[in-house]
């Protein structure tokens, strides 16, 4: 019996809809499998505030060893009747030299709209930083309160260097006599760090800290070229918060407004998903998320959660099918979280994916999941959208092009299977950072190029709400 072999790893070159190589050679008849509406493509579990789902690229899989994807949709409830919370926040905002001009105009008309959107029962800290570090301290934004808040605001001036572990430390212990309730930090920078501390694993630890000591959220925005893009993302991820970045200054408004609706309707944090993984069963990796291996099980830490939002995620895995006409455990998915509707009460649903076995190649390609194949393949093409900013970054055009080549080939064969209208968005995405990066030719263009192609990266990886 020849061995099969289901490939969906998207590599370039590999047409989706014949994913299948070949299948066991039998005397007898193919085996009968379930009508369609009995395969288990996908899962779903709503209790709580957060929802869970799952779906698998391929519900049906041949004999023999295959490889496919899970996706896994992570969204927080729209919770009828919920009440704006109020909010501790604080703001902080680098100052330094680079700011200077408009950016730093821009961010003073940024904070002045956030703090005209508070109510009394929210309080606000601000926090600008340079080498050294000043700042208003936490009060609640009562109308007297707003207009020194506001005067505030109009004396910030850029000064000195980048201190950013000097702004995360103040601001967090303005925030320190908060008990319970939202604490969302909000970082502004348009630099790298240059004073205190400048190691992007020591920034990464002091945020932890902040995240397991204190329990705060944080936002982080880059703005303009010459940010580290890397760490500005990876202190978001360690805080459980937002990341966004802009070309200039001009939407910091829009960013502000939108990371308070995320505060003030939050429903879960201490958000974790689990992939608990039989035995035959191998993941391989998660794209564009953090995981650890902890026996059997494979957990990702999620951001927390506003009303409504979305998070995805997307995992490769390796299963074997042993009779025809038989089910195949692939995983099962656990959420873990503290509900923010329910008093800060931990929380647990799950749910369980699995497949059908066949002999018959026609019912693989059949009950191919065409949502799912989409889903994995901006997946999949995102990675290859990381890969064409580092090398973009590093001078190497040429490869950035062919990347971005491989990841319209990904999209017409995913468009093949699916239609393409449902990737069509995906397609002109494509063209539009190709086209951004062919026209970066010096030094801010390239990091700008750079920035837009990550940010759309985890996108694609399935931050959806979690990326501004």
């Amino acid at each position: 019996m020849n061995r099969t072999l289901l490939f969906v790893s998207l590599a370039v070159g590999l047409a989706l809809s014949a994913l299948v190589l070949g299948l066991p050679r039998r005397a007898a008849a193919p085996s009968p499998i379930p009508p369609a509406a009995a395969v288990p493509a996908s899962a779903s579990s709503g209790e709580g505030t957060l929802r869970l789902s799952g779906r698998l690229s391929h519900p049906v899989l041949p004999v023999g060893a295959s490889e496919l994807y899970l996706t896994v949709d992570v969204q927080g409830a729209k919770v009828p009747g919920t009440r704006r919370s109020p909010v501790s926040l604080a703001l902080v905002i680098d100052r330094s030299g680079s700011m200077a001009g408009e950016k730093l105009a821009q961010a003073r008309r940024a904070a002045h709209h956030l703090v005209s959107l508070l109510g009394p029962e929210d309080r606000l800290a601000l926090v600008d930083y340079g080498s050294d570090v000043r700042g208003l301290p936490l009060l609640a934004a009562t109308p007297e309160n707003r207009e020194r808040m506001e005067r505030y605001i109009d004396a910030l001036v850029d000064d000195g260097g980048t201190n950013i572990s000097a702004g995360l430390a103040r601001a967090a212990q303005q925030l320190a006599p908060v008990q319970g309730g939202v604490r969302r930090l909000i970082l502004v920078s348009d630099g790298q760090p240059t004073e205190g501390l400048t190691d992007a694993a020591a920034l990464l630890q002091q945020v932890r800290g902040l995240r397991s000591g204190q329990g705060l959220t944080l936002s982080a925005i880059g703005v303009g070229s010459d940010y580290d893009e890397r760490l500005m993302q990876g202190l978001a991820e360690t805080g459980a918060g937002a990341y966004g970045f802009l070309e200039d200054a001009r939407q910091l408004a829009t960013l502000f407004e939108r990371d308070l609706q995320q505060a003030t309707t939050a429903v879960a944090r201490d958000v974790e998903l689990a992939f608990e993984l039989p035995e035959g069963v191998q993941l391989d990796e998660v794209l564009g998320y953090a995981s650890e291996m902890q026996g059997r099980s494979v957990r990702v830490r999620l951001p927390d959660f506003s009303a409504g939002q979305l998070e995805r995620v997307v995992a490769r895995v390796r299963v074997k099918g042993a009779r025809p006409g038989t089910p195949l455990a692939v995983a099962g998915l656990r959420l873990r979280y503290a509900d923010l509707q329910g008093e800060g009460a931990a929380r647990e649903v799950a749910v369980a994916l699995q497949a059908q076995v066949t002999d018959r190649a026609e019912e693989v390609l059949a009950r191919q999941d065409k949502e799912a194949t989409v889903l994995a393949t901006r997946a999949r093409a995102a990675q290859n959208l990381e890969r064409a900013a580092q090398a973009l970054g590093e001078g190497r055009k040429d490869e950035a092009r062919g990347l971005l080549q491989a990841n319209q080939s990904l999209f017409q064969q995913a468009g093949a299977v699916a239609s393409p209208a449902a990737v069509a968005a995906d397609v002109v995405a494509q063209e539009e950072v190709a086209a951004q990066m062919e026209r970066a030719e010096d030094g801010a263009a390239v990091g700008s190029a750079v920035k837009a192609a990550r940010s759309k990266a985890r996108k694609g990886y399935g931050r959806v709400g979690s990326t501004y």
